[in-house]
């Protein structure tokens, strides 16, 4: 049983194993119930009752149990470690730990993070209870304390992602000077923040404050990393449908299935025209010009492909300009609309650290729970 030995690790500053292999699988879901895991639990049960007083047997049970299911018998079996007299406390720690994913799983979250502070004052910050600390609060709608959290972890970029949280909840109390401060410290933690800039693009935006949204998206575009530019200009999009009560279905018919205000594209525009050739900013250009200049945007579409000539979406979008210009039968031009429509259905959007797609920007991915690892699909067998 060598997955054992990765059940404890050292006191103070320990490394928690987070699951058994049995009980997850490489995206950290939990892995589906096998034979293999039934057999383990009944091998293990009657090793246990064999030897009553091996605590790692008891930990590596308690985890199958979980992985099957059973919570109940789990957080029995870590409750009676937890009150055994004379219990080692680096057995103690672990078992607190242990609990705490058990109350996780059956979604008991006050109790699951009892039961890791418990560990945490055992085993001190552990980067994995912190961890599990950092998520709990988070999904709890804790932002203050999972930035702080994530603050211990050394990430930065989950720091401040739960600063701009903060920020928008004191916005949306109408607490301006608050929620502007809790901005400030997010970028003053991670001056690449994304989701900071952004939320200074979306306010001036609702403001049609259109210099000063012009003068933040060159500020945004020189800071944050540029494999992300295009999570602004979504964002912005997405804002601008929001703020108009466009909330429902994108018209699939037309190029870029929907066109935003011409202020909105002109103090866009105003920025990119100014800045070096990139593939994804070419793109939003050719989507700002779209509305009101078919042409332009035609020449911006090129443009991309001169980079690229593999962008598939550039591609669709000249296809649904250019359908227009076209003497079509009807017959031909409902076929093409069908493969266009069926086109604009392919998730744009790639984890690149575990492939998940997505039509919906992320800042951390669904699945394998990484930060900024969004990447738009330029190739279309991405």
């Amino acid at each position: 049983m060598n997955w054992l030995k990765s059940l404890l690790r050292g006191r103070r500053g320990m490394k928690f194993a987070l699951e058994t292999e049995s009980s997850r699988d490489a995206a950290g879901n939990y892995a589906p119930v096998s034979r293999d895991t039934q057999a383990a639990i009944a091998e293990l049960s009657q090793v246990a009752k064999d030897n009553p007083d091996a605590v790692e047997i008891y930990l590596a049970l308690g985890n199958l149990y979980r992985s099957h299911g059973e919570i109940e018998r789990a957080v029995q079996i870590r409750q009676n470690l937890i009150v055994r007299p004379g219990l080692n406390e680096e057995f103690k720690a672990k078992a607190w730990y242990e609990l705490g994913l058990d109350y996780k799983r059956g979604g008991f979250i006050d109790r699951s993070l009892g039961a890791f502070e418990q560990a945490r004052r055992i085993a001190g910050d552990s980067p994995a209870i912190v961890d599990e600390l950092a998520r709990l609060t988070a999904d709890t709608g804790d932002y203050e304390r999972a930035s702080r959290y994530y603050a211990q972890l050394g990430n930065e970029i989950a720091e401040a992602h739960y600063m701009v949280r903060l920020a928008r909840e004191k916005f949306a109390d109408n607490d301006v000077a608050l929620g502007t401060k809790w901005l400030k410290k997010a970028l003053k933690t991670y001056p690449g923040s994304v989701e900071a800039w952004l939320e200074h693009l979306v306010r001036d935006l609702n403001d049609a404050d259109w210099p000063t949204l012009s003068k933040h998206l060159n500020k945004a575009l020189s800071r944050v990393d540029q494999s992300l530019a295009f999570v602004l200009f979504e964002g912005l999009l997405a804002a601008a449908r929001a703020r108009n009560g466009e909330s429902g279905e994108l018209d699939t018919d037309k190029p870029f299935r929907y066109h935003p205000e011409e202020e909105l594209c002109n103090a866009v525009l105003a920025v990119l025209e100014k800045r070096e050739p990139d593939l994804l900013a070419q793109f939003y250009a050719a989507w700002m010009v779209c509305s009101h200049d078919r042409e332009e945007s035609r020449k911006w579409l090129e443009k991309t492909l001169v980079l690229n000539p593999d962008f598939w979406p550039a591609r669709l979008e000249l296809l649904a300009i250019s359908m227009d210009d076209q003497p079509l039968s009807p017959a031909f031009r409902q076929q093409l609309e069908f493969f266009i429509l069926r086109a604009r259905e392919l998730k744009r959007f790639v984890c690149r650290r575990c492939g998940l797609k997505r039509e919906q920007v992320f800042f951390m991915c669904p699945r394998c729970h990484s930060w900024h690892s969004i990447s738009y699909r330029i190739v279309i067998n991405e």
